[in-house]
């Protein structure tokens, strides 16, 4: 189990979003954006891997990154830290999960104004948020996509229905997109062709009226990827249902095994 390194700090091994305050020859100095008055140190052999002969080229003041903790210094008032150790799929992961985080604040912040909270409520409020939906984005997401889910959980007061409002107005993307792959085997002679008919099952689902978007694509015997897009949750999740359904049918109509996976 992860354990705290510094009191009231991230456990070891956590990603952490953090600003470049200050860069020397030997590593650099940052500060940890999600805990506040905790510093960290980036020695020049985490920086990245090989040799570096000039660390600027590679972290400059003020520039925000993903870094993971190693362990504590010796000074036990900061922490020492890795940029080589993480990969670039999860920086952008972790720092859209921060961006989000940082404007699901602003937005509450924006709700605060318009229903009269004090600093004391609104920090309360969003402490209970974030303990129920795990995060504070994740609060608004929830409302955006199913308002109800508020009052199940036991939140009530005159501030549902603007949080609400804010949610649906900056929460919902333009675009939903859902990925996944199929897995489809059909051993007889016109095993390809029923898996070229699944796979046209599928793309059928796309409705240019409700603005559905089905595709998909071959990555190699018996895997198949597919990609949808649509204006919002509820009709990309009934097309991934009744795309992923389509498919399988015909598979296992022939005779053969299909199933689904979400990415």
């Amino acid at each position: 189990m992860a354990k705290n390194l510094l009191e009231g700090g991230p456990s070891e091994g956590e990603l952490v979003v953090v600003l470049v305050r200050e860069v020397k020859q030997n590593g650099a100095y940052v500060d940890l954006e999600e805990y506040k008055g905790i510093e960290g140190f980036i020695f020049i052999g985490e920086i990245a891997s090989g040799w570096i002969k000039n660390i600027r080229a590679f972290v400059r003041p003020g520039q925000r990154l993903i870094c993971k903790v190693m362990r504590a210094r010796k000074d036990k008032n900061s922490l020492e830290l890795s940029l080589k150790s993480v990969n670039e799929e999860r920086k952008r992961d972790r720092l859209a999960e921060w961006k989000n985080e940082e404007r699901a604040k602003q937005l509450l912040k924006v709700l605060a104004e318009q229903v009269g909270w004090s600093d004391a409520e609104l920090a309360e409020t969003q402490l209970e948020l974030t303990e129920s939906y795990a995060t504070l984005y994740g609060a608004f997401e929830e409302a955006a996509t199913k308002p109800e889910s508020l009052a199940e959980v036991g939140f009530e007061g005159d501030w549902i229905a603007p949080f609400i409002e804010i949610a649906i107005k900056n929460i919902i993307p333009d675009t939903v997109e859902i990925r996944g792959r199929f897995i489809l085997n059909v051993e007889q002679a016109e095993g390809i062709e029923v898996i070229r008919e699944a796979l046209v099952a599928a793309e059928s689902i796309s409705d240019e009226k409700a603005e559905l978007e089905v595709s998909c694509y071959y990555d190699g015997a018996p895997s198949y990827r597919i990609e949808l897009k649509a204006p919002d949750f509820k009709t990309a999740e009934d097309g991934w249902n009744n795309a992923t359904s389509a498919c399988i049918d015909v598979v296992v109509a022939a005779g053969g095994t299909a199933e689904s996976e979400r990415e």
